[in-house]
Parts: structure tokens; sequence; C-alpha cells
């Protein structure tokens, strides 16, 4: 038995006047998901959430069967894992995103110190590439970092910083969350924030006149002039899925959080440089070949950073499309010449985690009773009128040799 786990972060969504009251997938053409949805179960999975911290790969570590509460400690420690980042139990990773800071009414550069007059311009710091983030980030690191604080280049806008021996009981938030808005409420608080507080303030000195960002002002790009730092939490010790199913498995995906997700639950991470910079037939194509080797692939996708964070909704539409059209298409059909198989697709929600995800599950050569009509979306999930399943059991169902 092959068994494939597709992951489609944050497409389900809300209706939207846009789309004439329809969520985007229910605006989207997508005959591959609708025909799973069809011939397989169809239902909604719900996270346990009290006592939890929300952020980026608590879904994936969910559905894999690992309880939020015990496993999960934030984005920074899983993206660890994914860079190949050392880190111990008693060290807390933080998430280090390179963003753009205004004051009220005025250029970056006028900023003295954070505070209250101070504005989230950009929570991508203008969707910066990595070779300049990296440069960037290595100067923060040759005047700041120490034998406890040391900050390491990831892809993009997002990086870590690991403080050795930390303090875990900071509050931070997501930037992405304020912006357009002061920083004042957002900037660290708790135990150890004057810390975090004043590597912030220092990294603003040493970026707002670094020669990249002399550049990408002159090219009418946003100066990357802070470190953002949240996401934070200790690394935890994951029980195999090896172990416990008795399988091999490999994470196909470009995302270091949910390759890391797949490393800490002992999946073999597949290299990016295989992926193409996430062409989603590429991915699909890679996910296969690693199924011709191995038992079980946990595929994530994910629309890019600006459509998530865009206002151009119908480019969500199309990017679903695609995701549809050249990644599970290609999937299905090649899984077809390697049956038996068993799948499930899971799609969460990009801006409330706390919503119920909702999935397709079946298996080949199980024929159900065939749902004529029925599509993969919210509401046709929700018209199902079943009770959403807890996410972190399921995964017994999925790998049941029954």
């Amino acid at each position: 038995m092959r068994y494939v786990m597709v992951h489609a972060g944050g497409m389900a969504d809300r209706p939207r006047p846009e789309l004439a009251g329809r969520t985007p997938l229910q605006a989207s053409s997508t005959p591959n998901l609708d025909r799973l949805a069809q011939i397989g179960e169809l239902g909604r999975l719900l996270t346990p959430m009290d006592g939890v911290r929300h952020g980026s790969g608590l879904i994936g570590a969910a559905i894999l069967g690992y309880a939020p509460r015990k496993f999960y400690q934030g984005p920074g420690p899983l993206e660890a894992a994914s860079l190949g980042v050392s880190v111990t139990e008693h060290d807390v990773v933080y998430r280090c995103t390179m963003v753009t800071l205004r004051p009220e009414g005025g250029k970056g550069g006028d900023i003295k110190k954070l505070g209250p007059h101070v504005i989230m311009d950009d929570a991508t710091a203008g969707l910066i590439e990595t070779a300049e983030a990296r440069e960037l980030i290595e100067a923060i690191n040759e005047q700041v970092g120490s034998e406890t604080i040391q900050f390491y280049p990831g892809a993009g806008h997002r990086h870590l910083m690991v403080w050795v021996n930390g303090k875990p009981r900071a509050v931070c938030i997501d930037p992405q969350t304020i912006v357009g808005r002061s920083i004042a409420d957002a900037l660290p608080t708790g135990d150890g924030a004057d810390i975090l507080r004043t590597l912030m303030d220092t990294a603003h000195v040493i970026l707002r006149d670094h020669p990249v960002n002399d550049d990408r002002v002159a090219a009418g790009k946003k100066s990357a002039n802070c470190v953002w730092l949240w996401g934070e939490g200790r690394a935890v010790r994951w029980p195999s899925l090896m172990e416990k199913y008795d399988i091999v498995g490999a994470v196909v995906a470009t995302s270091d959080v949910y390759r890391g997700v797949g490393i800490s639950a002992g999946l073999e991470a597949v290299d990016p440089d295989r992926l193409a910079d996430g062409d989603l037939r590429t991915k699909a194509a890679v996910a296969l070949e690693e199924l011709a080797k191995k038992d079980f692939v946990y595929v994530h996708a994910e629309l890019t950073d600006e459509v998530i964070h865009g206002t151009d909704i119908k480019a969500k539409v199309h990017g679903i499309e695609e995701f549809d059209r050249n990644l599970v298409g290609p999937l299905v059909e090649g899984l077809a010449k390697q049956r038996p198989y068993r799948f499930l697709v899971i799609c969460d929600h990009s801006e409330d985690p706390q919503s119920p995800a909702f999935y397709t599950f079946g298996e080949e050569g199980v024929k159900g009773s065939e749902t004529v009509g029925r599509r993969f979306t919210e509401a046709d999930a929700l018209a199902v009128n079943m009770p959403a399943r807890d996410a972190t059991k399921f995964v017994n169902k999925f790998f049941s040799r029954s």
C-alpha cells in the first residue's frame, strides 16, 4: 500500500463579495479535487487549540498525529530543523523576519527607536530576495552575534535567531497582523522582552544605512530596515511515524516550516533543489518518484506570498486552479500506475486557523457511495452534516491496515 497526504495550505477561505458571495474554492474550476471528493469520504478536521499558541506548521503537526499542546512549540524550532540548525531543548528559536518600518508620516531613516510612533509598513520587506536578505542577516550576526545569540539566514524575508539557554516566556506577535498599524502594542513583552527589544533596536541601526538598503531604495524598493522576532519555541522531540506505523516516508515541501514538520516526524526531506522553486508539476513528479521507493509521502503546497498577502482575490482563484491542474491531476494519474494507494487531501484556512480544515479521504479499489456533483469546497464539507473529526487522531485511520 502507498499512502499520499496532500496538504493544501491556506486555500480555504470565507465567502467573498468580489466572487458573488462564493469562496475562492467555490469560484475555482477544480475537476481533480472534485473527483476525489466524489469517490472518497468528505469531512472536516478540527485541531485541538486549548492552551496552544497559533502559528505556521501547527496544522501540519496535527494532521500527522502530533497533539499541538504537547509537541507544537511554534514555527521557529521547525524552521531550525529544516535548515539543519542544531539546537538543544534549552535553546529558544525565533523567527527573524525582515520587515519595513516607517515613522508616522515620514521615511524609515527618521526612526530613532522602536516605539508607538513607528508603523509596520511591510511584513515581508517588499518580498526581499534571499541573496540581499542573507547579506543583511550576516551583517547583523557579525555585529550582534555572540555565544548566546546567533542569527541564521533562511530564504526571502524568513530567517532565524537562536537564543542559547534563552527565556521562552516572552510574548511575541506575528508582524503580518499589524501591517499599517503602530508596533507599540506588538513589541515583545514578558520575561526576556527587554533583550529582544534591544536586539531589534540594534538591528534597525545596523540595517537602516546598509548599502543593500541604499540600493533597494534607489531602485524604488522597500528598505529591509529591521528584523522582527516572533514564532518562538523550544525544540521538542517527536516520536517517529516510522516507529509508530512501520512506514518509510518523505516530505515534499518548499516551505522551511513544513519541511521541518516532516523532519521532526522522522520523514526524509526532499532536497529543495529538486523542486524547481515550487513548480507544482515538478513537485508532483518528485512525490511520485519518492512513492516508488517509500510507503508514504506528505506533500505540502501553498499559494505564493504575493497571493496570500495581496488583495487580488482572483489571483487566489487562479492559484487554486493551478494547484488542481498541475499538482493534484498529475499525482492522481501517477498513483493509478502505483496501485494500491490511499489518499488524503487536507485544506486549511489562511486567515482563521481555528476554523476546521476539511478533507477528502479514500482508497483505490474501495468503492463507496459515489456522490455525483459533490465538490471539494468548504460548503460541501459542511453539508455532509457529520461532526468534525479530531485532526490529531485521523492519522490512525489513514495508516490503518484494515
